[in-house]
């Protein structure tokens, strides 16, 4: 069996990570595979850098090791995407733009199998990307765009195909679990944890994605479309991040034995999937619970097999590069195998209509039965109350929760409303409403 030639389409972090195990565990990998592994080109315009950065041999790179334009790398790449002895490109460029779209959609209409990591791209504009592998019967390995070094997608694809997968649920962001640990564990307020996982590099200069849910929705989007068969968009998910949580957040939590996570969920009910993405008080005994810093978890809970917990680095250099030689190796054994991709008629419902137990965290002014309204009116609304915390007093503020029994949200955001309408003055902010997870 002739070599599976591959090209890599940029050199950095990830690439470089995918360049270095190639060549270091070449032989290695091809005895995995059944067949010999060659990493054939890559297409960097800085290669000086990252042939001093991952100790790579300028051969590998278009143009002779030299830096190069970007017309040329342009150039390149298209040369790539001509080139009938590349098997397999894997894109480690990043980003969602028109270039990086049309080059990945390039890779398939010109009979390439196609690696990536870009879970961006994929969740929100990848329908046409997924599409083409499937027309062409071309495989798409993206198992490093979800959760790192988790075998998330090869755990569902080939190890679950026996069963029907009724939830998915888990801790999809590493820097926004290590910002939520150090508020929990040290007592910091939200602003001082950003600076330390900044600090630590677990978070970016603009870590506006992993605070705010959005990388987190990407890999919950892609899951969904691979345990449910269901196209959905950003635009579709109830999305929250977790920069509006607070010190008084997370003693409140602790109070109910629980730990705040964001957590991404997407559960299947009848016809209908509810998903959202937003901050959780994990109760202790649920093993999302414990698990903290930059690390990711997925629960699935199947109809046949019960409850699955798949927990490990969702980030790195080289915990990405080795989900994406993994797929090359599966790949060069089973590229001529066609994938099934599920598709079911299942529609997004309204995730306020997930019923679930709430922690409502209030900022109220230090008035006298401000705490008998405030549950009274809960009350009305049909819903049991299950505790209610102890007063936090400063000058003319006071901070209190109410943990309530199972509910509608709409039924929580109904008793909020009434409550203003009694004393609008009342309420200094936005009550924090967390769903409580067991």
């Amino acid at each position: 069996m002739r070599p599976l030639n591959i090209a890599i389409l940029g050199c950095g972090t990830v690439g470089g990570g995918v360049a270095k195990i190639l060549t270091e565990q070449k032989e290695l990998l091809s005895k995995r595979a059944g067949r010999e592994i060659n990493l054939k080109v890559i297409a960097e315009l800085n290669p000086p850098a990252a042939i001093s950065r991952f100790n790579l041999d300028k051969k590998y790179f278009a143009g002779g090791g030299d830096t190069v334009s970007r017309e040329d790398a342009s150039k390149n790449i298209q040369n790539i995407l001509e080139a009938e002895d590349i098997d397999v490109v894997v894109e480690t460029m990043g980003g969602k733009g028109n270039f990086v779209h049309d080059t990945c959609l390039g890779v398939l209409q010109h009979g390439k199998n196609l690696v990536t990591a870009n879970k961006a791209l994929l969740a929100e504009r990848g329908a046409d990307i997924f599409k083409e592998a499937e027309d062409k019967k071309l495989q798409l390995g993206y198992e490093a765009a979800v959760c790192g070094a988790i075998p998330i997608i090869k755990g569902i694809k080939e190890c679950f195909t026996g069963d029907i997968i009724n939830s998915v649920c888990g801790i999809f962001n590493g820097t926004s679990n290590y910002i939520l640990t150090q508020m929990q564990n040290k007592g910091l307020d939200f602003s001082e944890a950003l600076k330390l996982a900044q600090k630590e590099g677990y978070a970016e200069a603009d870590p506006t994605l992993d605070i705010n849910g959005g990388d987190a929705s990407h890999k919950l989007i892609l899951l969904i479309k691979l345990a449910f068969g269901m196209e959905v968009t950003m635009d579709q998910l109830s999305i929250t991040g977790i920069q509006n949580i607070t010190k008084n957040d997370m003693d409140f939590a602790r109070e109910i034995n629980s730990s705040i996570k964001l957590i991404c969920m997407a559960r299947r009910e009848n016809n209908q999937i509810f998903a959202e993405v937003r901050p959780m008080a994990v109760k202790n005994d649920n093993t999302l619970s414990s698990v903290n810093y930059a690390v990711n978890a997925v629960r699935l809970d199947n109809k046949y097999s019960d409850t699955h917990f798949f927990i490990g680095k969702g980030a790195g250099s080289s915990e990405t590069a080795m989900s994406i030689v993994s797929d090359i190796v599966f790949i060069a054994r089973h590229g001529d195998v066609e994938t099934y991709n599920e598709k079911n008629n299942l529609v997004l419902g309204d995730s306020k209509k997930i019923a679930f137990p709430y922690l409502v965290s209030f900022k109220t002014k230090n008035l006298p039965g401000t705490t008998g309204l405030i549950a009274t009116e809960i009350g009305k609304q049909g819903i049991n109350i299950e505790t209610v915390s102890h007063n936090r007093f400063s000058g003319e503020t006071a901070d209190f929760s109410v943990e309530t029994e199972s509910c509608e949200f709409d039924k929580i955001e109904k008793a909020i409303a009434e409550i203003k309408k009694i004393n609008n003055d009342l309420l200094l902010e936005d009550p924090k409403i967390l769903p409580i997870l067991y």
